[in-house]
């Protein structure tokens, strides 16, 4: 026997809820990439252009993951996608961590590049442009910070904004530096201390997007106090074969088999175990096998 319930698609799904945030940090990021592009051409800063090609990353992930909300809340019209298409939000992210891990390394070859070499650096737009950006990610930050928490794919973009608030700052620190000093290299250490932070925040993220992709156990959870909190309901013998995994952001999906005494009503075994996995564990869906204690056809499986 098994405990099911409708796949509600859309339902509980946290990308979903947030569509609104990233459609807006997209428009004013978008906006404002075009603008930095153009005034790093023109004042020659490295440090302009490397936090210009991070915009254009997010420009592409932050695309991404409004297409990915979108593809992950339509219905299933095939009948082959049994769990809908909620990984969709999972690729964006990992496409969010490609796209930072090239930026990163364009900028750090860049700037390594430049070091010992002749460069003419104009501070004026580095600091004006820097402090439009510096507005622009803090808003940006404002609108994803809460949707952060709850989805992977709204975490992707606010990390991505964060390493630009990031690189806006190091902007203006470098246009200081530079008015200050007279000495352009300062531009070019900037330069090479965000690719170094992008960097590392990408790897922070692609760890959780590949752990997600890989079926581990969700973040926080631990599989031995589930499968005892499993046993420990009235009428439940043993518990194996217990997996838990995540689909998606917010979506914590478990299988388990749980073996009763014989000639029981197991209605109220399953019913139990459902909502103890819902409301202790965070389990989203769960399809679960109850099992006679007589019952030996588990021992047949191979992996």
């Amino acid at each position: 026997m098994s405990a099911g319930h409708g796949h509600g698609h859309g339902q509980g799904h946290a990308g979903g809820r947030h569509r609104w945030r990233l459609a807006v940090s997209f428009a004013l990021i978008g906006a404002y990439f075009v603008v930095e592009l153009v005034y790093g051409l023109v004042s020659g800063s490295l440090a302009l252009l490397s936090d210009a090609g991070h915009m254009a990353a997010d420009v592409v992930t932050l695309g991404a993951a409004l297409v990915a909300t979108r593809i992950a809340t339509r219905p299933d019209a095939s009948g082959r996608r049994s769990y809908g298409s909620y990984r969709a939000e999972v690729f964006a992210s990992l496409l969010a961590v490609v796209m930072m891990l090239g930026v990163a390394l364009y900028v750090v070859i860049e700037a390594i590049g430049r070091i010992g070499g002749p460069a003419a650096v104009s501070s004026g737009p580095m600091l004006v442009v820097g402090a439009i950006g510096l507005a622009v990610n803090l808003v940006a930050l404002l609108l994803l910070r809460s949707g952060a928490a709850e989805s992977l794919n709204v975490k992707g973009a606010y990390l991505e904004v964060v390493a630009d608030t990031a690189g806006s700052v190091g902007v203006i620190a470098a246009g200081w530096l530079v008015a200050a000093t007279g000495q352009p290299y300062w531009d070019t250490l900037v330069a090479l201390a965000i690719g170094v932070f992008v960097a590392v925040r990408a790897v922070a993220l692609g760890r959780q997007v590949l752990a997600v992709l890989g079926q581990h156990v969700p973040e926080g959870m631990d599989p031995a106090a589930v499968a005892a909190d499993l046993a420990a309901i009235d009428g439940v013998r043993d518990v194996h074969d217990l997996h838990l995994w995540t689909l998606t952001s917010g979506m914590n999906v478990a299988t388990a088999h749980l073996v009763t005494g014989d000639q029981r009503d197991n209605h109220p075994v399953l019913d139990q175990a459902r909502d103890l996995l819902r409301r202790r564990h965070g389990v989203a869906h769960a399809t679960l096998q109850v099992e006679p204690a007589d019952h030996h056809g588990c021992d047949e499986l191979d992996w």
